[in-house]
């Protein structure tokens, strides 16, 4: 996973200045950031509080090693099927 520049308190807070009625493009501006990004934060964590954010990162990077997990037993099961059926 590409790592952001911003931290969870960073996003947070520029959501949150956007819903006090700051323009996206002047935050976009003073941040240096681009509209997409923007917008795709606002979407994603919409009007979460940081703790919230943070157990959301939490169990997307968990939920990633559990899938490396599961791809690799599958492959070890693929293996042990492919022996198997040759020694029969």
């Amino acid at each position: 996973m590409r790592k952001t520049r911003f931290t969870e308190e960073q996003i947070v807070k520029i959501i949150a200045e956007y819903s006090a009625g700051a323009k996206a493009s002047d935050l976009c501006r003073r941040y240096g950031m681009s509209n997409a990004t923007f917008y795709k934060w606002k979407a994603k964590y919409g009007d979460m509080q940081v703790s919230k954010v943070k157990r959301l990162k939490d169990l997307e990077a968990e939920n990633w090693e559990l899938k490396k997990l599961l791809a690799d037993s599958l492959l070890d099961n693929s293996a042990l099927k492919g022996l198997l059926a040759k020694n029969l």
